[in-house]
């Protein structure tokens, strides 16, 4: 599972601010790319130097040719991107930091880790360069709130991950072609029936003596049928692409129960298995039940003081996730995100749930002849017309580290760095970028990302909650599979602010009711009478 490779390394990396300090050199595993040898011997000379450590190999093309750029901007400085590999991240850079000549100037890491990097000594604040752009000018305020730390800003957004919402375009097209026709058939049927009992009164009302009467009806009824048949064939020839695909925007869910709604009515095609399915193993794709309703730490990821996990809304959403393995049985031991994705390319599944490498993957796919189908991506669903959704984000950030002696140049390459080219960032790394100012969200699927980063919750950054993910993730695994999401709900959140105080904790028990389609409906009606209601004393 993707989110639970990070956490494994959250949890490694998360003794480093008690033990970070001890002296003694531990080994370290790192790469200076061939392009980044070259580039240090032969075209920097002798000019200052930052070194830019990274972990994702897939960056490395694309870090030395920015880094080249600057050098051609910034004539006086060279930037060698360095790979570093290990699970030990943060560690292996302190340890460079105190121990070696060549000290990461800068890195890249997760938002989640800037906590254990700033107590450390490891990120400062930064600060944009006067005539600069301003972080809020630029970028989401999510990505603001992912980097701040305590009221500063502590790193430089650059590229971000969120799940989204990923559909058979192909499919929903054919349905709603379908439904235009039908509903073309219905009008132009109507309109046939209104004619013919027009003419119908028009016979009845003429001389019932005159000659010819009945041949006159017959060729009457002949000629309705004709003009029926006529119209049914024009009103079916007028269901346009552009009304196509207005129909398939319309019908696109807004909630889980506009899935269940178009999975009673929809007429699958024989190939597929499923309406809707994804990796309900995997706490990235399924926190967006509960993501606007659980706070972990306010709305920077940074305040103990601020964590709220059992409450009513958080218990509501839960139990409309535990109903909907009754519609879409899932084992939770046997799926994984590969085998959904797969399983969606093979066109088996219409709706799922995908990170953003499902674009490329996708696009391959087709390239190769591997994807019959088109596709969209829009952003999840909320749980119900009373619950809202909101998924998790990863944001990338770029950290000047404190015991850097080039803070001010590491700085003005951070900021390069994050706006420099960004346009060309996801097609050749897979990455999307915190800031574009060109084409890459004209794309409308990478754009839904960005939608829906928007509205996202960053991981917090908070040590003492750094075990809360791998937790939800196994209260979310015993829920699906039957347990009292109640009860669960509690459990967890006493286990984990009992970490944060310190000492055993308990919660108040919470009375939800289960609510029946009965309830709902009520709930339905009470609503309205309130709108109602409103809108009456509006008037008066």
């Amino acid at each position: 599972m993707a989110l639970r490779k990070r956490l494994i390394t959250v949890l490694v990396i998360a003794l480093l601010v008690g033990g970070i300090y001890g002296t003694a050199r531990i080994g370290m595993t790192v790469y200076k790319s061939e392009e980044a040898e070259v580039a240090e011997d032969s075209l920097f000379g002798h000019r200052e130097t930052l070194y830019l450590w990274y972990t994702d190999e897939a960056l490395t093309d694309y870090l030395n040719s920015v880094a080249v750029s600057y050098s051609e901007y910034q004539d006086d400085v060279r930037v060698v991107p360095v790979y570093t590999s290990g699970l030990e991240y943060l560690e292996t850079i302190n340890q460079a930091s105190l121990h070696s000549d060549e000290v990461p100037d800068l890195y890249i890491v997760s938002n989640d880790s800037l906590e254990k990097a700033y107590l450390a000594g490891l990120a400062s604040e930064v600060k944009v360069p006067e005539g600069a752009f301003t972080m809020e000018d630029i970028f989401p305020e999510t990505a603001i709130h992912a980097v701040t730390y305590h009221d500063k800003q502590i790193a430089y957004p650059f590229y971000f991950e969120t799940s989204c919402f990923l559909y058979n375009k192909t499919y929903m097209e054919d349905w709603a072609k379908a439904q235009l026709e039908a509903e073309a058939d219905l009008s132009a049927g109507e309109e046939a029936q209104a004619e013919a009992d027009n003419a119908q009164r028009e016979q009845e009302a003429s001389d019932s003596g005159e000659s010819g009467d009945a041949s006159v009806q017959e060729s009457a009824d002949t000629s309705e049928d004709s003009d029926a048949s006529g119209e049914t064939a024009e009103a079916q020839s007028a269901v346009t692409e552009e009304a196509i695909e207005a129909k398939v925007e319309e019908a696109l869910p807004s909630t889980i129960d506009d899935i269940l709604s178009f999975a009673d009515v929809y007429d699958a095609p024989e190939q597929v298995e499923a309406v809707f399915k994804w990796d309900v193993s995997d706490i990235f794709y399924n926190y967006f039940f509960v993501g606007d309703h659980i706070d972990v730490g306010g709305i920077d990821g940074d305040r103990a003081d601020s964590i709220h996990i059992y409450n009513e809304d958080a218990i509501r959403c839960m139990r409309v996730y535990q109903d909907l393995n009754q519609f879409f049985s899932i084992d939770t031991k046997e799926i994984s995100y590969d085998s959904v994705l797969q399983d969606f390319m093979n066109g088996k599944i219409v709706y799922t749930v995908v990170t953003s490498d499902a674009l490329t993957k996708i696009e391959t796919a087709k390239a190769e002849g591997n994807f019959d189908y088109e596709y969209g991506m829009s952003t999840l669903p909320d749980v119900s017309e009373n619950l809202s959704s909101s998924s998790l984000s990863v944001t990338q950030c770029v950290v000047v580290n404190g015991y850097s002696v080039q803070k001010e140049m590491a700085n003005d390459f951070a900021v390069y760095l994050t706006e420099y080219d960004t346009d060309s960032l996801f097609g050749r790394t897979g990455k999307l970028p915190v800031y574009a100012n060109g084409t890459t969200y004209d794309n409308p699927n990478a754009a839904a990302y960005m939608e829906e980063y928007k509205d996202s919750v960053p991981m917090p950054k908070m040590i003492e909650t750094s075990n809360f993910w791998v937790e939800l993730e196994i209260a979310f695994a015993k829920i699906w599979d039957g347990d009292d999401a109640n009860d669960d709900l509690k459990a967890l959140s006493e286990k984990i602010m009992s970490q944060v105080v310190g000492e055993e904790y308990t919660e108040e028990y919470i009375d939800v009711p289960v609510e029946t389609e009965e309830d709902e409906e009520m709930l339905e009606e009470d609503m309205e009478t309130d709108e109602e209601s409103g809108e009456d004393a509006k008037s008066e």
